[in-house]
């Protein structure tokens, strides 16, 4: 904190020097320019007449999504299923991808920091950076539509999130249980075995369930790119304009994903 005096030769106790302010100000100036900008870019294009109108349009929407068509639940079992399906050997694929790319991008753990590291960092960060839609999208142009697509979309997408947190948990282990083993004269697979999984079991098993659950919101919605699961009869209902069952299927996606973020919690407090 910078000081300074006053007249009376007094030092007087400053929050920021001049040079300070004006640098704060610069940047402030500087960001309120950038937000004009990209709003300007952003809105171009804009009708601001559908804009206004929104509001009406959206209680008009509304006013047709009530009561709910319950007798069309009959109808979303099965894909619910295979959403549920979806999700979970969705994420059992990603975990059987994702364990080895952890080990190769941990520093302790990586062959090669020069070589094998920053390949395995690019295949998280490559995952990571692509959402489960555009998986799906791109999947389904290959392989074609179906649940197979949105197994393959989920396990893509989830590969870097539990690449990532596991790695770390990796890095962070207690070196000195590794040191013991070593000297004692284990191999490299004991010393894997029994020095280091143990120590990242906990972790793991609390990323995966985790993830499991996140991949249960994320499959609901691979439908609407044709990757199966219950997201087709969302799409289908949408495209007939047939707002009862829309809100059904609403309420079942709900329920779901309240029933899993149930379990997580329930499963990771058990294993933490």
């Amino acid at each position: 904190m910078p000081i300074s005096k006053s007249e009376t030769g007094v030092p007087v106790w400053q929050h920021r020097t001049s040079k300070a302010n004006l640098i704060l100000w610069v940047g402030w100036l500087a960001l309120v320019a950038l937000f004009v900008f990209c709003w300007q870019v952003m809105t171009q294009d804009t009708i601001w007449y559908f804009v206004y109108d929104a509001p009406r349009q959206a209680a008009d929407i509304t006013s047709r999504m009530f009561p709910p068509k319950w007798g069309y639940i009959s109808e979303l079992w099965w894909p619910l299923w295979d959403t549920l399906n979806i999700a979970t050997l969705g994420t059992l694929l990603a975990i059987i991808l994702s364990v080895p790319v952890a080990f190769l991008a941990a520093r302790n753990t990586t062959p090669s920091t020069r070589f094998v590291r920053p390949v395995a960092l690019f295949v998280i960060v490559s995952s990571r950076s692509i959402n489960a839609l555009i998986w799906g999208l791109l999947l389904v142009a290959v392989i074609g539509p179906g649940v197979f697509a949105g197994i393959i979309a989920i396990a893509l997408r989830s590969i870097g999130f539990i690449s990532k947190l596991l790695y770390e948990a990796i890095e962070e282990i207690d070196t000195t249980q590794v040191e013991a083993i070593n000297a004692t004269g284990a191999s490299g697979l004991q010393t894997l075995d029994y020095g280091i999984v143990p120590q990242i079991l906990p972790a793991f098993a609390g990323i995966t369930v985790f993830r499991w659950d996140i991949n249960i919101r994320e499959s609901t919605v691979l439908g609407l790119v044709g990757a199966g699961g219950i997201g087709l009869k969302l799409q289908a209902s949408i495209n007939v304009l047939a707002w009862g069952q829309v809100t059904t299927i609403f309420l079942v996606i709900l329920g779901t994903v309240l029933v899993s973020e149930w379990v997580s919690a329930k499963v990771r407090h058990s294993l933490i």
